[in-house]
């Protein structure tokens, strides 16, 4: 599940033909598509087997109450933070897509912009700006001399900096289906004499479902796979709970055990994502090209919308930027040396420029055998690429730990083996993007390049792959953006002193030393925002 992968069925409802389904897929493309799926379930597959093989005394230990606490807890805080992202992104989307807000361009990009940010520097700059001792109480202190604000630790700290970090999720998926849906059928409604938001609660938030429930769906398995935030807020969740198992115990069946209970709860969250889709169909009702959206007139609330969205960005964008820049201020005064800093930079971007490529590339045969050659083997294959994304970090990580230590020891504790990791864990980003651009490129071209005799891979490397760059581009920059965030697949995998700029963060802001933080905080923040350039190449477009 990826954000580009929201736009398929937008495609698929336009009238864009595929291949026969009398077409045979070329064997090269079977066998490097069997490959990926393979690779997708290594880790959730070694660890079933060690399961089984585990002693009986294993499951008393995980259905002890403590741990069916943490579960609760955990779930608990999964349903607060998708609600809250629902609640918060829909409107934003709404008023920055389809109303007459003014700056709505701008609003369109600037709250996107907090998915750069990873939750592990949300929670970083909330204890450093909210916190005890942080800068609003020391504010406070001098103003008005209040010595205490409420505690963020614990659930209510966990759940401000997942729901303002993790939000454009929902955000960017109810833009893409805002974009998509027919205009025709919210005129058809202002005619009857429905008003904006009439419209909005009648016509246009039912056909919206898909794209809200998609982008909860990523907001849910980000929230149960967090590990940085819910760390350093001090919130005991599975994926925590996990970690400290692991680390902690000499005996580490138990923390494989504790991971596949998070991924019985990742299955569930799954399920009821399948589940609320029903059987409806959202289609258009018109193929072909769709006149410009009207712009819904907000009358008065066109001034508090701008307060919403400005307050928002401020909170989520400026606040973080603002509180990481501050610290970095103060340990260039104190003349800290930066040199660590450009090779954990270094370190970060090479492995994630890797990571990223090997991904796109690990996609492109699952999408061709999807879109070109549709049959229900190729439905599976491509069901099963996905697996990788509803696997929280840490759990890929233990079950790639567990494997190389017992059978590939040579490969334990090496950069190959942490970008294989990234691969497992964001390869479907890349699918969603690259099998959009497919769906957009007539297989008309494909098969007039075939009937002049060129080979399959032929075709595939001089006509296909021009043809559907840009959706290679975004997909490899979404897994750049988010490899280089992810903490606990590189905190577990990396090497022996092989320092990224998430982990650098991480160790700097557990020990509380905020200013040594900042310099890999910040630039994990600007390096991330050039390849959301990628990713919101068209949210300037105002064509509809």
């Amino acid at each position: 599940m990826s954000l580009g992968q929201s736009t398929t069925v937008q495609h698929e409802s336009e009238g864009v033909r595929v291949a026969p389904h009398s077409l045979r897929p070329p064997m090269f493309l079977l066998l490097l598509a069997a490959v990926v799926v393979v690779g997708m379930l290594l880790p959730i597959a070694y660890l079933l087997l060690r399961a089984v093989a585990a002693d009986a005394g294993i499951v008393q230990q995980v259905l002890r109450p403590r741990t069916l606490i943490v579960l609760g807890s955990t779930a608990g805080l999964a349903l607060s933070v998708t609600t809250t992202c629902v609640l918060l992104g829909v409107p934003l989307a709404w008023i920055t897509i389809a109303s007459d807000m003014p700056g709505r361009r701008v609003f369109r990009v600037l709250t996107a912009l907090p998915l750069v940010i990873p939750t592990y520097i949300g929670g970083y700059a909330i204890v450093s700006a909210f916190g005890p001792r942080g800068a609003l109480q020391v504010v406070l202190g001098r103003l008005f001399g209040i010595e205490h604000l409420p505690e963020l630790y614990g659930f209510w700290g966990a759940w401000l900096a997942l729901t303002l970090f993790s939000y454009p999720y929902v955000l960017l998926s109810v833009q893409t289906g805002l974009r998509g849906l027919d205009p025709a059928l919210e005129e058809a409604a202002r005619s009857l004499g429905f008003g904006p938001w009439r419209t909005f609660w009648r016509v246009t938030l039912p056909q919206l479902r898909p794209s809200i429930a998609a982008g909860g769906l990523l907001v849910a398995l980000y929230t149960l796979s967090d590990f940085g935030a819910v760390s350093l807020l001090q919130f005991n969740s599975f994926s925590r709970a996990i970690y400290i198992q692991y680390r902690g115990a000499f005996d580490r069946d138990y923390a494989a055990a504790l991971a596949l209970v998070l991924v019985f709860l990742t299955g569930l969250v799954l399920g009821a994502e399948i589940w609320s889709r029903g059987r409806a169909r959202y289609h258009r009702s018109t193929v072909g090209v769709v006149k410009p959206r009207r712009r819904a007139s907000l009358g008065f609330w066109r001034w508090p919308a701008v307060v919403l969205c400005s307050s928002v960005v401020l909170i989520a964008l400026v606040m973080p930027v603002g509180v990481v820049s501050f610290w970095l201020a103060r340990e260039l005064q104190a003349g800290e040396p930066q040199r660590l800093v450009w090779s954990a930079a270094w370190n970060s971007m090479y492995s994630s420029a890797i990571a990223a490529g090997l991904a796109v590339a690990a996609a492109l045969p699952v999408a061709i055998l999807g879109v070109r050659f549709r049959s229900r083997w190729t439905a599976m294959f491509e069901g099963l690429a996905y697996a990788g994304y509803a696997l929280p970090g840490i759990v890929i990580a233990l079950a790639l730990v567990r494997f190389a230590s017992h059978y590939v020891p040579w490969l334990y504790q090496t950069l190959g083996l942490m970008v294989f990791a990234y691969v497992v864990r964001f390869m479907p980003q890349a699918l969603g993007t690259v099998r959009s651009a497919l769906l957009s490129v007539s297989p008309n071209v494909e098969e007039a390049a075939r009937s002049l005799g060129h080979s399959p891979l032929h075709v595939t490397l001089r006509v296909t792959l021009p043809l559907i760059r840009s959706g290679l581009l975004s997909g490899a920059a979404l897994v750049f953006l988010t490899a280089m965030k992810e903490l606990p697949t590189t905190l577990l995998l990396g090497p022996i002193g092989f320092r990224t700029l998430a982990t650098t963060t991480w160790t700097a802001t557990a020990e509380g030393f905020f200013a040594r933080a900042a310099g890999p905080a910040l630039l994990i923040i600007i390096v991330s925002a050039f390849s959301m350039v990628f990713v919101l190449r068209d949210a300037w477009s105002d064509s509809r």
